[in-house]
């Protein structure tokens, strides 16, 4: 068998040395392959962590309704990939229920009992805070200017808290586009333009160096030509600020200097 495991990022891959998924099975090595166990998310916002004590850091979130796929458990640990933005780690297995059916609704509020984007059972009553699937919002940035001063924490994508990333996946999940959770993954979304060229909607990123931390960049929504909209630690929440305040910050950070994507 060709190894390839060299080749998959193992922050969306789910396998380990000694145990993968089945689909993964003549791709990557593992001493086991098994299939995966789908799970739905019960919690209004579950931590997804990268080792299995909760004490670890916490690397994503799990929204109400959204799929786990679980292929590993430790007492009341689960190990597994979130379907959706496709992050590998460690959560409550009280926080999941087992999958079935399919939701209808989604959370189109960001002022509601549950989270934006969090998927709703057609069993459940409906309410004005809910929106069919496939009813989608048309402007990313209206979105994220609603999450205006929510608070930033790392790891955190919802409308509750929030890192950078998991604003601008957010704001791009409410509008029916594809919302990786990293940085990096944001920063090869849509086609480059030039910094003079910028706009509104455009994503802007600032990438980290490699190996210096355990998240990969620094993401933004630009607001107009000179602003952005973005979360940020050094504001302790979701906040417009100039382009060049930014930029200058995250530079000075040691950050590369920012790439900006348009959607298409």
């Amino acid at each position: 068998m060709t190894d390839l495991s060299s080749s998959f990022d193992a922050r969306t891959t789910l396998a380990r040395p000694d145990l993968a998924a089945q689909a993964l099975e003549g791709l990557v090595r593992a001493d086991t392959f098994r299939p995966v166990e789908p799970m739905r998310g019960v919690a209004a916002v579950a931590d997804i962590h990268a080792a299995a004590s909760p004490d670890s850091e916490r690397i994503d979130q799990l929204l109400k309704g959204e799929l786990f796929d679980v292929l590993d458990r430790r007492g009341g640990r689960v190990w597994g990939q979130a379907r959706r933005d496709g992050i590998v780690g460690w959560m409550d297995a009280a926080a999941l229920e087992s999958h079935r059916g399919l939701p209808d609704r989604r959370v189109a509020a960001t002022r509601a009992d549950l989270p934006l984007n969090a998927l709703i059972d057609p069993a459940a009553p409906a309410s004005p805070d809910h929106a069919p699937i496939g009813d989608f919002e048309s402007d990313p940035v209206v979105v994220a200017e609603r999450l205006l001063g929510v608070p930033h924490s790392l790891g955190a994508r919802s409308s509750v808290a929030t890192d950078c990333s998991g604003l601008v996946q957010q704001a791009l999940y409410a509008c029916g586009l594809p919302g990786p959770r990293q940085a990096h993954e944001q920063a090869g979304l849509g086609r480059p333009v030039a910094r003079s060229a910028a706009q509104r909607g455009d994503i802007v990123v600032w990438l980290a160096p490699p190996g210096t931390r355990s998240w990969t960049g620094h993401s933004a929504l630009m607001l107009d030509d000179t602003r952005v909209i973005h979360a940020t630690g050094h504001h302790g929440a979701v906040v417009t600020e100039s382009l060049a305040d930014a930029d200058s910050r995250c530079l000075t950070e040691g950050f590369a200097p920012a790439v900006f994507r348009r959607l298409a």
